[in-house]
């Protein structure tokens, strides 16, 4: 019973508390628990209290154009990242690959530089398209013959990774000072800009993929035993985890494309979920997109009231994550000879 609480707690109710409270943070004018309270009764047409004393002004529009479309954002992009990064460690059963090791990151970051210098398409498009590109770049380079191995995956992912990242720097190198530092900008995440618009983009292809992923999630056990277990129970590894590196791609795009590039992430939640819930990935699918959301969130409410003006989302997540990362090595809770 004690254990069933713990994961309502965590999978439920901690992150609606925390979506409710992210509402309150922010270097504009301060708002209550209480009065924003009434300010949602308004909304959704239930008066909490003396409604005369709840006055329609500009922080209204401070919560519902500003804030809520950068937590509703925030939670989405954390719940991909993380469950993108538990998808990729489950399938090549190795516990230090994340959502970039294919050289998504990379080619994104690539793909919006060329749209910021060059703008045919759009920033999102194109760090999405090329996103994909790079996925699609390590996948022909790792086919050998008719046999894809993972060490030749993740191996080729690196060198994309490294192709991309010149290329990005060169791109780099010949901009203009202003172009350059929107660049950089984007390179170290930037939920600054979230609104409305960037959240009906990344809404779709993200909910698609978690949905797809919620129901093959079971499948996932199978994969992490291994090629000829999977194959003694009736399943295609090889097409499985085709699908699960697709869906993978989809939502790490998608995220990528919309708020830039945050580091670590996807590496580190996904060991976080297993320290709590085990290995099971029934359970740990449900946990990474709860935790990863939840976590996200607090890190940049964290980045939001630290400072009276905006740091980038990926310089905490470095902080907090490079110490988390090396905490958990000591620990021995990453088996590194897997």
């Amino acid at each position: 019973m004690i254990h069933q609480l713990k994961k309502l707690f965590l999978l439920v109710v901690l992150p609606l508390l925390v979506l409710l409270l992210s509402l309150l943070v922010g270097s504009s004018q301060n708002i209550g628990f209480v009065e924003l309270c009434q300010r949602i009764g308004l909304e959704v047409g239930i008066y909490i209290g003396d409604h005369n004393t709840v006055l329609k002004d500009n922080m209204d529009t401070i919560l519902w154009q500003v804030r809520l479309p950068r937590i509703l954002l925030t939670f989405m992009v954390g719940a991909a990242l993380a469950s993108s990064g538990g998808i990729l460690q489950a399938i090549f059963r190795n516990p230090i690959v994340d959502p970039f090791t294919l050289g998504i990151s990379s080619g994104s970051a690539f793909g919006a530089a060329l749209a910021i210098l060059f703008p045919l398409l759009s920033v999102n498009l194109s760090a999405f398209l090329f996103g994909v590109c790079a996925v699609g770049l390590t996948y022909f380079v790792s086919n050998a013959g008719l046999k894809t191995s993972i060490v030749g995956m993740v191996l080729a992912g690196m060198v994309i990774s490294g192709v991309f990242t010149a290329m990005l720097t060169l791109l780099q190198y010949i901009s203009d000072p202003y172009k350059l530092q929107a660049i950089v900008q984007w390179t170290m995440g930037n939920l600054h800009t979230a609104s409305w618009s960037k959240v009906q983009q990344a809404f779709l292809p993200i909910t698609i993929g978690l949905g797809i992923l919620i129901l093959l999630r079971w499948k996932l056990n199978l994969l992490a035993l291994g090629d000829q277990e999977a194959i003694a129970v009736g399943v295609n590894p090889k097409i499985l985890k085709l699908v699960f590196i697709a869906v993978a791609t989809l939502i790490t795009a998608s995220a990528v494309a919309a708020v830039g590039v945050i580091s670590l992430f996807g590496l580190i939640v996904p060991h976080i979920s297993r320290m709590i819930f085990g290995p099971n990935n029934n359970i740990i699918v449900w946990a990474n997109i709860s935790i990863g959301g939840t976590f996200l969130l607090l890190i940049d409410d964290f980045s939001r009231a630290v400072m009276p003006f905006e740091i980038p989302i990926g310089v905490f997540t470095m902080i907090i994550g490079a110490p988390l990362f090396i905490y958990l090595m000591r620990r021995n809770e990453i088996n590194w000879n897997s």
